[in-house]
């Protein structure tokens, strides 16, 4: 009872005055923009025409040109930008040529698929065990199965390639990070700026600089991908006990002997873990840059979108989600001690050395043969899993199309347009001046001076009309995503049982690319802004969840008790004193929320979203659009910026709990 008064007591009397006061201005601010609204509707809109440019954008496409002129006539450009596109480019091409694409006369890869799949099995049996193999080799038997062989090969090259150039650049940056607190303060600023950045934000810069194809699908993935190894490598070596290092440094070990001998080693789990989030980002990042000409499952999930084919888009949408499993959990399970085959080091060797016989001989014949080098067509899973899929997004269409038309309609009308109206009819000057001052309130003076260099560089952009739209569609789905994640997420965390159950769900929906949501939405709502909504509440909401359900479950035990043995019911205890105490856990989920939902509105582009997403991608299918296409992403980077800094602003002033306990993310 004592400590139940103690937690409602003195914080709560200090931060209610300040939290009414917030509320009183955020909504004095709110009633002020409607009213204002109502009078001034449709002046001052800044809207730009859907055919037409500005000045900027123009500009940009002379840039394009000029650099296009300069990757073949200026020796610097050449050398240099050149130099980097031709390395990983031949990199990634001898990739290809190994696993998916002819060589010279020879019609097919080097390796086929049953080199590729006793490899691969192989080599999940000795990083993580017999049943890792077993999945591994069951995967890609279905994905060769389902008719995307040879786009599945093109994927795991680009990823390769990737993934290669990210831990050649990310584990020695890291490495650097975690030493020296300069690179750190140098380095920390660059990183959380690339890890709020929207997937599509990479495509346009690198295609500017590297033209599009294949070798700028690689570059950017690589970009993309390399950010968790080197956070995650630099977390590791700055949590190395300091005694440790001291000890060894005190037996006469150089700073270099310390780092091979001691941080490293220590360090090997929370890098492999960074390796694995390398991976998997470089694997989203790899379907998405199908934009700029990747080959792979990308480009076949994106053709049957754009002409509506749902079950040729669920097919390769499957193979997807079945790639990222098998290097989810191959790359996961490298985290944990390999167990040893028993029977001592003469037995050890000689499984190592039939192993590696087994996976030559099967290289071997896969050159040699062609049985087992080109994927059998029988039996072809693929059809009818297209049929299948085809048969019941009709059934669906037919019998549910006017409940889902119905709930598409009345939440377009009833929220989507109404917040979407306030934000982009509103005069420029009110809307600018609205956000602001909400910034100031919700965050803090800096946050509303990033606000306001955010707001007038979007102006600037020439795009605020569509910007605004894809902000209403970011706040509505946010909004949606956050009372999902604290409904459930407050479930799991006062439930270890419901924890259990829901958890690895969400672990498998993590590893899916964002192209992969997109499938089952289109077929249920057809394209629309409404589609790329609810692919965004469902992209984002595994995060969202585990981050809540985290919180609520670190809330001291003795605080829950107390409320408990005081006669509080089940709402008053939730209400009253665990989501107060997760309050900042809270508002960190909210923010993470709007960096998923902000990405998936903009891949939502794809799917009739329009707004910025669609600019962006106007701009890389038409090149007298690429201009616009960049100052879109611009445009959607300013406004990742925006939010992120007003919520981590809100965040940092939310106050903090004493936390019990954490669970795994």
């Amino acid at each position: 009872m004592a400590l139940l008064d103690t937690v409602r007591a003195v914080p709560r009397r200090t931060t209610t005055l300040v939290r009414v006061d917030r509320r009183g201005a955020a909504l004095l601010t709110l009633v002020a923009w409607l009213v204002l609204f109502a009078w001034l509707k449709g002046r001052d809109t800044l809207r730009l025409e859907q055919s037409d440019v500005t000045g900027l954008h123009t500009w940009l496409n002379t840039v394009d040109d000029r650099v296009g002129d300069a990757r073949q006539d200026n020796p610097a450009f050449r050398n240099v930008v050149g130099g980097i596109r031709d390395t990983i480019d031949a990199v990634a091409t001898a990739l290809q040529h190994l696993l998916s694409s002819p060589v010279g006369d020879r019609p097919l890869p080097l390796v086929g698929w049953l080199g590729v799949v006793t490899v691969a099995t192989l080599g999940a049996w000795a990083v993580s065990g017999v049943r890792l193999a077993l999945l591994t080799m069951l995967g890609l038997l279905f994905i060769g199965s389902q008719g995307l062989w040879q786009p599945s090969m093109d994927t795991v090259a680009l990823t390769l390639t990737a993934v290669l150039f990210s831990l050649l650049v990310g584990i020695p940056l890291g490495i650097a990070t975690g030493l020296s607190r300069r690179v750190r303060l140098v380095v920390t600023p660059l990183l959380d700026l690339a890890q709020i950045l929207p997937a599509f934000v990479y495509l346009a810069p690198l295609a500017l600089f590297f033209s599009i194809g294949p070798a700028s699908a690689t570059i950017a993935t690589l970009v993309y991908a390399a950010p968790p190894v080197v956070r995650l490598t630099a977390l590791g070596i700055t949590e190395v006990p300091r005694a440790t290092i001291e000890s060894a440094t005190s037996l006469g070990a150089t700073r270099w002997q310390v780092l091979r001998t001691v941080q490293l080693p220590s360090a090997r789990r929370t890098i492999v873990v960074g390796i694995n989030q390398t991976v998997m980002a470089a694997l989203a990042m790899v379907t998405i840059a199908a934009l700029i000409d990747a080959p792979g499952l990308g480009r076949v999930v994106l053709d049957a979108l754009n002409h509506l084919d749902i079950g040729t888009a669920f097919n390769g949408g499957l193979a997807i989600v079945v790639l990222a499993v098998v290097c989810d959990r191959v790359t996961t399970a490298a985290r944990r001690p390999r167990t040893q085959v028993g029977g001592g080091p003469r037995v050890r060797l000689a499984v190592t050395v039939l192993a590696t016989a087994l996976g030559a001989l099967a290289v071997y014949l896969s050159y040699t043969y062609l049985w087992a080098a080109r994927f059998p067509a029988s039996p072809d899973l693929g059809t009818p899993i297209e049929e299948r899929t085809t048969t019941v997004v009709d059934w669906v269409q037919a019998h549910f199309g006017g409940a889902t038309g119905w709930v598409k309609d009345e939440v377009t009308r009833g929220v989507l347009d109404p917040v979407q109206s306030l934000l982009v009819d509103s005069p420029w000057w009110l809307t600018a001046a609205a956000l602001v001052a909400l910034a100031a309130i919700v965050g803090s003076a800096r946050a509303a001076l990033t606000a306001a260099v955010c707001v007038g560089l979007i102006i600037g952009t020439g795009l605020w009309s569509d910007a605004m739209a894809t902000l209403a569609a970011t706040l509505l789905a946010t909004a949606v995503v956050v009372v999902l994640g604290v409904v459930l997420g407050v479930w799991m965390g006062r439930s270890p049982r419901v924890d259990r159950t829901i958890r690895p769900v969400l672990d498998a929906a993590q590893v899916m690319p964002a192209f992969v949501y997109l499938v089952p939405f289109v077929a249920l709502f057809a394209a629309s802004r409404f589609t790329g909504i609810a692919a965004a509440v469902v992209f984002a909401a595994p995060v969202v969840l585990k981050i809540v359900a985290d919180g609520i479950a670190g809330v001291p035990r003795a605080a829950v008790e107390a409320a408990t043995a005081a006669g509080s019911s089940t709402w008053q205890t939730v209400t009253k004193v665990q989501l107060p105490m997760s309050l900042r856990t809270l508002v960190l989920a909210t923010n993470q929320g709007l960096v998923y939902v902000l990405s998936m509105v903009v891949v939502g582009g794809l799917v009739g979203a329009g707004a910025l997403g669609f600019d962006v991608v106007s701009g890389f299918r038409q090149e007298k659009w690429f201009g616009k296409g960049i100052a879109a992403g611009v445009a959607i980077v300013l406004l990742g910026v925006l939010l992120d800094r007003v919520l981590q602003a809100a965040a940092a002033r939310a106050p903090q709990a004493p936390r019990e306990r954490h669970r795994a993310p």
